[in-house]
């Protein structure tokens, strides 16, 4: 098990008491085995993984990595190869785990390389990745310098293979918990950076998921936002009847324009827009770590610009604002 306790004290350092007395109340109640099925089984797949020795690691890369192949033989390899296997499926990344390459279906590595240059420098900082999935970007910001680094998301199987991936990596300032960004308690103002990335348009009301990334800010905090936009101008949004890209839980995709009047009405300032990008399929895809169906089946069949729902196709922006 992961031991809590520097991240109750770096809470505390943070000066967010509040959660660090809530928060092991909360991790018992997360992993609580009698409420999720699979719980205990993964739990204990990621209790068998041994202890490996980690000699060279590499957090700022495309690709994490951890350990080496050197360090394993073929036998052991093989076992962990299969333990791995065994959380499919694995969304965001890429890894490499002592050799071995896990191909997600998203190449994260892309989002981060569109956004690293605009933010400002992670060295030092307190950091919050809200839904962060397996924790990839978290990772990544830790090898940016980042002093600590707290993911937050819901989904367990997401949380487990984090757990399974820091085993391997040992002992470091970066965690993922099983919660949501509604758990942390109201006035945190602890973060020096906060990001959001593929969130929003999950959000029933995307208002009050800014002013909850405003309010876990510190002042003068920044915000780092990723999200589903479409074209057209200000007041412009999209919100589906049913599903978007056969994705059930998509509620509104805003223009730019309107994106950054939502934020400034939340009273964000110094809000940047630095990049807008079409979400590819050599982005988004099956692999033999994500065999379900990805990208192109959501997509129009003789029409890629649109999907099979025929809404605009899944075009993305980053936005960058900073607290007041």
């Amino acid at each position: 098990m992961i031991d809590y306790q520097p991240l109750y004290e770096a809470l505390i350092d943070a000066k967010a008491d509040a959660w660090a007395k809530l928060l092991p109340q909360q991790l018992e109640h997360g992993f609580d085995q009698t409420k999720h099925g699979n719980l205990a089984g993964w739990q204990a797949l990621v209790d068998s993984v041994p202890v490996l020795p980690t000699a060279q690691h590499n957090l700022d890369s495309d690709t994490v990595q951890i350990g080496s192949l050197d360090h394993l033989g073929e036998k052991t390899k093989e076992q962990l190869e299969k333990k791995l296997k065994a959380l499919h499926p694995w969304r965001k990344g890429p890894y490499n785990l002592f050799g071995i390459n896990i191909d997600t279906e998203w190449r994260s590595d892309w989002k981060w390389n569109r956004l690293k240059e605009h933010i400002a420098p992670l060295e030092h900082r307190l950091v919050l990745d809200v839904g962060c999935g397996n924790g990839y970007h978290c990772w990544r910001m830790l090898g940016a310098g980042a002093k600590t680094v707290i993911g937050i998301d819901p989904m367990l199987l997401n949380v487990m293979q984090f757990q399974l991936v820091k085993k391997l990596y040992g002992e470091a300032p970066v965690y993922v918990l099983p919660l949501g960004i509604e758990d942390l308690p109201y006035g945190l103002k602890a973060f020096d950076t906060v990001f959001s990335m593929g969130v929003l348009y999950h959000r029933r009301s995307p208002i009050d998921h800014l002013l909850e990334l405003r309010d876990c800010l510190q002042p003068g905090g920044e915000l780092v936002l990723e999200t589903l936009i479409i074209d057209g101008g200000l007041g412009q949004v999209l919100l589906p009847e049913d599903r978007y890209a056969r994705m059930r839980n998509v509620w509104f995709l805003p223009s730019c324009d309107t994106l950054i009047s939502w934020l400034k009405r939340c009273g964000f300032k110094n809000i940047r827009l630095v990049d807008v990008t079409v979400t590819s399929v050599e982005e988004q895809r099956t692999t033999e770590w994500m065999t379900f169906h990805s990208l192109k089946d959501f997509l129009d069949a003789d029409n890629p610009q649109l999907t099979c729902e025929g809404l605009p196709a899944p075009k993305r922006a980053i936005v960058i604002a900073n607290s007041a």
